[in-house]
């Protein structure tokens, strides 16, 4: 990883830790959702537009971006082979010159021995026929010793021309290895070439990119920052209405009225409904809670909690699989729990970083924000969202809905 995208790393990371504590800072003045309505609170349509257009477009340069790195990866491992294919070649020529080195020695010494031989001979006599039949005691002693000198004479011989011969297929394989040598050394300056020229197109594109995010972070903060407002709006309006809604009842009970049921509470006082009710409502909430846009899936989950009157609960898809996600037994699973996974590989950085999570509606489907709301069987979720951490489910916040 470049020091570019440690910075854009951390960046995030630090954008995603300020929005955390926005919401957290929020938090109290988040309803829990009254019975007749359930939405999450928006930012304008200009903005949300704008942040999906900047988005886009820094999707586009990061998979520019990402094919570019996916090249030099590639080509850096071929450079790195032909690295290695030089080295091969180097050792197979220095183990070559070692050879010839040993049989010109070899040929030095059988000339020397020659030599010396040809030389002792000459200063004796020689070895002519007059010498060989004084020498010897009888005809056939003669013969014997004439032919044993020249088969010391021809072994001579033919031990230097076998030395020469592979001499020279020596010389010729080291030039032909040396020749090997000079292709791979040509190959390995054109890669590295190449590498350069790949790492100057990516500094570019890096340096868009970091534009790009600047303005999506920008982008995000209007987007957060209008949220908030209406969050904060529909707060001041509940308390309105709840303040109207208990004057009311206080009056009603001042005449003589009474509440039919088997309790009564103030509008707007957050329930903790049980049984089939309050999963129901969170499946309710599921089908019209809007996505708050791309790589945002833990906050379409806090809104859908949110707004089904469960409660609050912050934090990115890690976060919740960490804190809330024990089980991966199917037998467990309850509509309504939150599923989730820390980390997979699938969707890239963010993916990998913040994992993602989902809402289980039942019927074996689980819904999930991933830029639109989606709804997946549970075996295609786990298959695509299940490859680093796996996937595990439990009741967010620790409250059992059922």
């Amino acid at each position: 990883m470049s020091p570019n995208s440690d910075s854009i790393l951390s960046q995030e990371l630090s954008r995603r830790t300020a929005l955390k504590a926005l919401f957290g800072a929020a938090s109290a003045a988040v309803l829990f959702g009254l019975p007749t309505r359930a939405h999450a609170a928006e930012a304008s349509k200009e903005t949300t537009d704008k942040l999906n257009a900047a988005q886009a477009q820094l999707d586009e340069v990061q998979a520019q971006l990402d094919s570019i790195a996916n090249e030099y990866a590639a080509l850096a491992n071929k450079n790195a082979q032909t690295l290695n294919d030089i080295e091969n070649v180097q050792g197979k020529i220095d183990d070559t010159q070692a050879q010839i080195d040993e049989k010109k020695a070899e040929l030095k010494k059988k000339r020397n021995d020659l030599s010396d031989r040809v030389a002792a001979s000459y200063k004796s006599g020689g070895t002519n026929i007059l010498s060989l039949l004084l020498a010897s005691g009888s005809f056939e002693e003669l013969v014997a010793n004439a032919h044993y000198v020249e088969k010391i004479n021809k072994s001579d011989r033919d031990a230097i021309e076998d030395i020469q011969t592979i001499q020279a297929e020596l010389d010729a394989q080291k030039t032909e290895l040396e020749a090997q040598k000079a292709n791979l050394e040509k190959l390995k300056d054109q890669q590295t070439a190449q590498m350069q020229d790949m790492q100057a197109k990516q500094q570019e594109v890096q340096t868009v990119l970091n534009g790009l995010s600047d303005d999506v972070k920008e982008l995000m903060a209007q987007r957060d920052s209008e949220i908030l407002a209406a969050a904060q709006a529909e707060e001041a309006a509940r308390k309105a209405a709840a303040a109207a809604a208990a004057a009311a009842n206080k009056n009603n009970s001042y005449s003589g009225g009474s509440s039919s049921g088997g309790g009564s509470y103030a509008p707007g006082t957050p329930q903790q409904n049980a049984g089939s009710g309050k999963q129901q409502a969170v499946v309710n909430a599921c089908y019209s809670t809007p996505s708050p846009g791309q790589n945002w899936c833990a906050a379409w989950v806090t809104n859908v909690f949110r707004n089904a009157g469960v409660g609050y609960f912050g934090g990115n898809a890690c976060d919740m699989f960490n804190a809330w996600c024990y089980s991966s037994d199917r037998s467990a699973l309850q509509v309504g729990m939150i599923v989730a996974d820390s980390s997979h590989s699938g969707t890239g950085a963010p993916g990998l970083i913040y994992g993602h999570v989902g809402i289980y509606v039942g019927g074996g489907i689980v819904m999930s924000n991933e830029g639109a709301i989606t709804s997946k069987s549970l075996d295609s979720f786990i298959s695509f969202y299940g490859t680093g951490s796996g996937v595990r489910w439990g009741w967010l916040g620790g409250i059992a809905l059922s």
